[in-house]
């Protein structure tokens, strides 16, 4: 008698499954990215990867907001996240805009060490990152007023040296803390 579990294949769908998830990767996850940002509406979905870390980290719901088509729209200044196709893999990244040349963007992970950036041109970029959740609460470091600093940092190479003494700094004053209770 055969198996009813077994013989179940995958079949790719759009309906959303329970737990309102859908889950897409690759093409499919750009073209609907593409699709609902056009609409002027905002996208959210799960990051993968660490490259955006500790900022953003693998598994953070990401809001993506559409980024217009105006030279100085938002979403195109020094600082900024962004989520973008590249142009070498044709892949779905985010990344954090350290510069610009002419029309066209320098972009790189915060958690890779220079030098790595991408130059991408103003078309390649899908929206901005609004918003993003780490186990259901809302993440501001990042994305406010702070981002023109990590940019800086990023750009110039220092933004992981001072990561890694702010996290020994932090650790050491835990100890400290914990000891005193």
């Amino acid at each position: 008698m055969p198996n009813r579990a077994t013989d179940r294949r995958e079949v790719p769908s759009l309906r959303q499954r329970k737990g309102g998830e859908l889950r897409l990767s690759g093409p499919a996850l750009v073209d609907l990215m593409r699709a609902v940002l056009a609409r002027g509406r905002l996208f959210r979905f799960c990051a993968k990867g660490w490259s955006m870390s500790p900022f953003i980290r693998d598994g953070d719901v990401i809001t993506i907001a559409p980024s217009g088509r105006k030279p100085k729209a938002p979403g195109c200044g020094i600082g900024q996240v962004v989520a973008f196709v590249s142009p070498v893999n044709e892949r779905l990244v985010v990344h954090r805009i350290i510069g610009r040349h002419q029309s066209r963007f320098l972009i790189q992970g915060d958690n890779l060490p220079g030098p790595g950036a991408d130059l991408i041109d103003r078309d390649d970029i899908l929206g901005r990152v609004v918003r993003v959740e780490r186990g259901g609460k809302r993440v501001w470091l990042g994305l406010g007023p702070e981002r023109y600093v990590i940019a800086v940092l990023s750009r110039t190479g220092l933004l992981l040296p001072v990561r890694w003494r702010a996290s020994a700094l932090t650790r050491f004053l835990r100890r400290l803390r914990d000891d005193d209770n």
